[in-house]
């Protein structure tokens, strides 16, 4: 027993540090750069489960909020009054909904697996899009009308974050029975 919680806080950590790395890697795409924090977010929920997952994100969230710069542009509790922060808050949904859509089954396939990080991503945005919006709206007194909304904060971004869910239902679906396999399976 005391074995599996040393292992689940290990898990979360290492989610928290690629989480955290993720914002500053990025990858250059026709339309915008697209940072592995999906991805990572992704794998937490898928590798990690649901609750341990979305723990790992709120943990990355709170070390962002207290002043660590594990934010794409620094970190601070400033940092919610940014149209960005949404985004930051829908990876704690996404890497819930994720896990939660992948182990609904004990050997998740790849079609499930692929459908849940579509899933996720789908929060993510959601998430993302409705804070931009508001914080334009009503803290920046600068509203965004909703087609710049679509364009600048989903459909530059989408053919970089559907490259990101493919790799990311490859690695678990490779993964997740590795994992299972070899006892390190945090969601076992």
């Amino acid at each position: 027993m005391e074995t599996s919680k040393t292992r689940s806080i290990v898990f979360c950590a290492l989610f928290v540090a690629l989480i955290a790395a993720g914002a500053f890697i990025k990858i250059p795409t026709p339309t915008a750069p697209v940072t592995l924090q999906n991805l990572f977010t992704m794998l937490a929920g898928l590798l990690l489960g649901r609750k341990r997952g979305c723990i790992a994100v709120c943990i990355y969230i709170a070390l962002g909020l207290i002043g660590l710069p594990v934010f794409a542009s620094g970190g601070g509790i400033g940092y919610i009054f940014r149209p960005s922060f949404g985004y930051i808050i829908g990876f704690a949904a996404g890497a819930f909904v994720t896990g939660t859509i992948a182990h609904k089954t004990p050997n998740p396939g790849y079609t499930r697996v692929l459908a849940a990080n579509f899933a996720g991503l789908g929060i993510i945005y959601l998430c993302g899009m409705i804070y931009y919006f508001v914080i334009s709206a009503f803290y920046l007194n600068s509203p965004i009308g909703l087609w710049p909304l679509f364009l600048y904060c989903f459909l530059i971004y989408l053919p970089g974050d559907i490259a990101l869910c493919i790799l990311g239902a490859i690695l678990g679906k490779r993964l997740i029975p590795l994992l299972r396999r070899t006892g390190l399976s945090a969601c076992a």
